[in-house]
C-alpha cells in the first residue's frame, strides 16, 4: 500500500510528520509507535498515536513524531468509519476474539429485516459501557487485566455518537456492517449490545478503520514498507557522512 509513494517522499520527522498506518493483525498501536520510533533512531524524537486501534483490528492508524505530536488530541478527536463483521447467535465476554465463546443462541426465526431494523436504536447519541476486556483504566490499572484475572470491574456509562450504522452483507451467522462514529466508541459493545436487541447474541470478528476525519487507509503506508525505508535511508545518510 503506497509503497510507490513512499520512494518519493521527504520527511522531516523533528519538525513533524503525521503518519498514515496500515496496523498490522494482533499489534498493539504502541507496537507499531515503538516500531517506527526505534527505525527512528539515533534521532530522539517523541512519537505517538491519535486513536487506539485493538490488537485484533486492523487498518488505518495516524502516527505523529515531533513538534506534532502536540496535535495528537485533534487528530484523535476526529470522526472515524469502520467496516467489519460480527457473528451472531453467540457470546464471547471479551466481545470478540480474544476469548472463547461463552453463550450460543439459536438463530431461527431471525430474518434480515429484523437485522437491518436493530441498527435503529444504535445511531444518534447512545450510551454504552466500554468491554470489560478494554484500555480504559479502573483505579489505575487497565481493564483488560483485571479482566483477565477473572475480576470484575465497574467500567463507567459513556456517551457517544454514531453517525452511520450500515449493514452491508447477511450471510448468518456472519453480518458485516460499515460504522461511522465519534471518538471514544467502542465497536465491540455496540457488536455485543447489537445482539441483545435482536433478543440473542453477537460478537465481533473483524474489524477495519478505514478513516479517521479526512484521512483515509487507502493512503496509509504498510509498517515493513515504512521501516525498510527508514532503515535504507539511516545506511545511505551514514555512507554519505563516511566519505565526506
Amino acid at each position: 500500500m503506497n509503497k510507490e509513494k513512499l520512494q518519493e517522499s521527504t520527511f522531516n520527522f523533528a519538525e513533524g510528520e503525521l503518519l498514515l498506518i496500515n496496523k498490522p493483525y494482533e499489534w498493539t498501536s504502541f507496537d507499531v509507535v515503538g516500531k517506527i520510533r526505534n527505525s527512528l533512531k539515533p534521532l530522539k524524537l517523541k512519537v505517538g498515536h491519535a486513536g487506539t486501534l485493538d490488537p485484533l483490528a486492523t487498518g488505518l492508524l495516524i502516527l505523529c513524531t515531533g513538534k506534532l505530536t502536540k496535535q495528537i488530541d485533534t487528530f484523535q478527536a476526529q470522526e472515524k468509519e469502520y467496516t467489519g463483521t460480527m457473528i451472531l447467535g453467540a457470546t464471547t465476554p471479551s466481545f470478540d476474539l480474544e476469548t472463547v465463546v461463552d453463550q450460543e443462541f439459536s438463530l431461527e426465526g431471525i430474518t434480515a429485516d429484523q437485522i437491518y431494523a436493530a441498527t435503529a436504536p444504535f445511531t444518534g447519541v447512545i450510551q454504552q459501557y466500554p468491554p470489560q476486556h478494554s484500555a480504559v483504566k479502573v483505579d489505575g490499572e487497565r481493564s483488560y487485566l483485571k479482566a483477565r484475572r477473572g475480576e470484575e470491574t465497574a467500567v463507567r456509562l459513556r456517551e457517544v455518537t454514531v453517525s452511520e450504522f450500515e449493514i452491508t452483507r447477511i450471510a448468518l451467522p456472519e453480518v458485516d456492517f460499515r460504522i461511522v462514529c465519534s471518538k471514544g466508541t467502542y465497536i465491540r459493545s455496540l457488536i455485543s449490545d447489537f445482539g441483545k436487541q435482536l433478543h440473542n447474541g453477537a460478537y465481533l470478528s473483524k474489524l477495519v478503520r478505514t478513516r479517521s476525519g479526512d484521512f483515509l487507509l487507502e493512503n496509509a503506508f504498510e509498517v515493513a514498507d515504512l521501516v525498510a525505508y527508514l532503515r535504507d535511508k539511516r545506511e545511505k545518510d551514514a555512507r554519505q557522512t563516511e566519505a565526506q
